[in-house]
């Protein structure tokens, strides 16, 4: 079969390969031949007609899109979420290979935490003159506060990075060291899925190593450092602005463990505790996603926004697991790496197996005087900065070769603040560019976490592919993309999963405090969401009327001016601004939850509001409108079923829940106020049972015409219609009375309490008592409840 398909293609998609001059590639051999490695996925790319290489690749797409996978880029004064720039052919490695890199990289690892437990403990490689002190004092990354503060469990790293590149003799350098927060491994994960489901018919029997194992022993192992089986691991994220935001959502809901942000959490004797509408609950272990400087006001940078008063004095105090410990963004400078090859044979007892990208501090007379003899090629750059131009979500300085007279003024000029590296040749690994096969150049980053059988390397990776020949194009704020890594055995790889094995004795664990910010993000999801529909409902009825009308100005559709006014909603558009603005105010509510939120309920919000937004600039007027509203109705019932169909029902469903019932309760009552109002224009009554969605319930109920009191006895006071504002108020009772502390042992709290007693007075009410103020009253008090919720669970 797949000849067949070769047969049909004028010429196969590898024949027109052709690696760079005198660059390695990572496919094509210097004789120029496929390597052996590469065989399987070139005949199966040469095999596919173009049309069944784009159905692949689209597939690939399709999922990134419906999982709402994104990065965040950054320019112009802005950000904006983009999709996710996967390069679709993997790149491939040896087994073999693998286990030398990953061997090479454990010894590093071990490398760093030893130069890491000397900067925060005896300080003996700058009192021996074995680092320079200026790059220690003088660095920003070395945080003071965090000297002589020994990590509880012994270790200060337990999650790294590692930037590979090949070079031009094909052994692999190191470009940079990941300490700080390294990203990406989440990325890695999806790439993973999205490939294989692009080489759906090479990847199950191509003898690739599943990534599961790396994700599941790291778990165990974080678990492990909890004080007892029922605590969380938490993950701290600097929020949903950061451009790898979803990523730390991603890993959090992979892992089991709570996404918290700095406001999440307190320090109360010396315990770090996380904010939860159960009350304050201690956490044991943190995966820091966040720079470190910004994690603590107190003792730290002032200026931070984003950290928590007293982390420090926690961590001193030995209450918490930090991964990794504060201040190992030292382990990122960039003229570190000049003095690493020195220190590996005193700290780990043997040169180091995989070498640096060749780097010179320029404060070392020695070192300026063997760059300016050098006859490479070299970048110049800040000697204490951390970030280096291979990771793409920093601002990159590029990494371009200086002339001999510039680099001689810039170290004449310079010293100690500069760091000199030599100028990379990458190798190159295929991409697809409009369907062809051409060369890109590829770095590769490889994790290493901690287990407790010592560190463990990622079967696998991620790797940067870039837009052109020239290095500086591999970050994605410049255009770059993201590619899999596939390490290839020789014979079949065992198929594993996230699964523990469990005996019979493992009892159900606790369900986990709900962090109070992320109740309320669920709180106003609820709302929003409910909001929005109410909107389409209202406009649907105002269009339709517009059309049968003939827009000639008729009373009834005057009589929606008071309803447009409390709504803020401006007629004028088909597609008011108001609904967009509330669609995207629940898009902003669930990315604060994203690590609690279906990702098919994300794809079908973000889907919605691409079409409310498509729609808007196009419909007109009268029939054209409601139409393109009913199709927006649908789509948000599909949203509603996705939540509250699917959605565990534990504490944070309940405050979604509470959300809908709450501004399904106002929305009712004003509609009520206004439509059932004595004054209220002829056909106001047939209005309020079409808003309200139950034309078909009244017809059966009620042998007679619409009256004021059968719409209020059907929307207000019916229990049994989903959309009466009894059934909303018996709904509220009913998620309120499960909340934590609403009712111990008898003892109601004050929402309970205002609960029962709306409940109370709409269960004993007739439809002649319900007049228009009372109406108004109702909803009054019930958005009072919202101010209750949000002062006993929010704050």
């Amino acid at each position: 079969m797949a000849g067949d398909r070769a047969d049909s293609l004028e010429q196969p998609r590898s024949a027109a390969y052709r690696p760079l001059p005198g660059v390695p590639d990572e496919m094509v051999a210097p004789d120029g031949k496929v390597r052996p490695l590469w065989r399987k996925l070139v005949a199966h790319l040469d095999a596919l007609p173009d049309d069944g290489l784009a159905r692949d690749l689209a597939r690939a797409d399709r999922y990134l899109l419906d999982s709402g996978v994104f990065y965040r880029q950054y320019g112009g004064g802005e950000s904006v979420e983009r999709p996710w720039p996967l390069s679709h052919i993997p790149v491939l490695l040896a087994e073999k290979e693998w286990k030398d890199i990953g061997a090479a990289l454990r010894q590093r690892a071990d490398l760093l935490e030893a130069v890491m437990a000397d900067l925060y403990g005896p300080n003996e490689l700058v009192e021996t003159g074995r680092l320079p002190a200026a790059l220690v004092a003088g660095n920003p990354e070395w945080l003071r506060p965090m000297v002589g503060v020994k990590p509880r469990g012994g270790h200060f790293l337990h999650f790294l990075a590692f930037e590979l590149g090949r070079g031009p003799d094909g052994e692999w350098w190191v470009l940079a060291d990941r300490a700080q927060a390294p990203s990406g491994a989440g990325y890695a994960l999806e790439n993973r899925v999205a490939t294989s489901r692009a080489f759906s018919e090479l990847y199950p029997d191509g003898n690739v190593h599943r990534l599961a194992g790396f994700f599941r022993n790291f778990r165990d192992a974080l678990q492990a450092q909890a004080t007892d089986k029922d605590s969380r691991v938490a993950i701290l994220t600097p929020g949903p602005m950061n451009e790898t935001y979803f990523e730390h959502a991603y890993i959090a809901r992979y892992l089991g463990f709570t996404l918290l942000e700095g406001d999440d959490l307190c320090v109360s004797g010396d315990r770090l505790m996380v904010r939860t509408v159960q009350g304050m609950r201690q956490v044991d272990v943190l995966w820091r996603r966040l720079d470190a400087q910004y994690a603590d006001p107190l003792e730290l940078d002032p200026a931070s926004r984003i950290g928590t008063p007293g982390m420090v004095a926690a961590l001193r105090a030995g209450a918490v697991t930090m991964v990794n410990a504060l201040g190992s963004g030292v382990l990122e400078t960039r003229a570190l790496m000049a003095f690493l090859p020195k220190l590996a044979p005193d700290l780990v007892g043997a040169p180091l197996a995989m070498p640096n990208i060749a780097t010179w501090w320029c404060g070392d007379p020695a070192a300026r005087a063997a760059v300016r003899a050098s006859p490479r090629r070299m970048v110049l750059a800040d000697a204490l900065t951390t970030r280096l131009p291979f990771d793409p979500t920093d601002d990159l300085t590029r990494a371009v070769g200086l002339p001999a007279e510039v680099l001689d003024r810039r170290l004449t000029e310079g010293g100690g603040d500069l760091v000199a590296q030599e100028a990379v040749t990458l190798s190159t690994t295929p991409a697809l560019v409009d369907g062809a096969l051409v060369p890109r150049p590829m770095t590769l980053r490889v994790y290493l976490a901690r287990t407790a059988r010592g560190w463990a390397v990622m079967p696998g990776g991620f790797a940067r592919i870039g837009t052109g020949a020239d290095v500086s194009a591999l970050a994605m704020q410049e255009g770059g993309a993201a590619a899999d890594v596939w390490v290839v055995s020789p014979l079949p790889v065992p198929a594993i999963t996230m699964a523990r094995q469990v005996s019979a004795a493992d009892t159900r664990m606790a369900a986990g405090g709900l962090p109070a910010r992320s109740a309320d993000n669920l709180f106003w999801l609820g709302r929003y969401a409910e909001r929005a529909e109410g909107i389409v409902r209202l406009m649907r009825a105002y269009h339709t009327r517009l059309a049968e009308s003939g827009g000639t100005g008729a009373p009834l559709l005057a009589g929606f001016d008071p309803l447009f006014r409390q709504m803020g909603i401006d007629p004028a558009a088909a597609i008011p601004q108001k609904l967009l603005d509330n669609l995207s105010a629940a898009i902003g509510s669930a990315g604060s939850v994203r690590d609690r939120f279906s990702p098919d309920a994300w794809s079908a919000l973000h889907d919605i509001d691409r079409s409310a937004r498509k729609l808007a600039p196009k419909v007109s007027a009268g029939d054209d409108a409601a139409r393109a509203l009913s199709a927006l109705l649908r789509k948000l019932a599909g949203i509603s079923g996705l939540v509250h169909e699917n959605m565990y029902r534990f504490v944070g469903w309940r405050f979604l829940t509470i959300g809908r019932l709450h501004e399904r309760a106002m929305g009712t009552a004003a509609l009520l106020a206004v439509l059932c109002d004595p004054k209220a224009p002829e056909g106001a009554l047939d209005l309020a049972i079409e808003v309200g969605d139950s034309i078909l319930t009244h017809r059966r109920r009620f042998t007679l015409n619409a009256s004021r009191a059968t719409v209020i006895d059907l929307l207000a006071l019916d229990p049994l219609n989903p959309r009466a504002l009894r059934h909303q108020i018996d709904g509220l009772r009913e998620q309120v009375d499960m909340l934590p502390a609403a009712n111990d042992h008898g003892a109601l709290s004050p929402l309970a309490r205002e609960a029962l007693r709306l409940h109370t007075d709409l269960a004993t009410a007739e439809p002649a008592s319900l007049t228009t103020e009372a109406l108004w009253g109702l909803r009054a008090r019930i958005a009072m409840l919202s101010d209750i919720l949000t002062t006993t669970y929010f704050h």
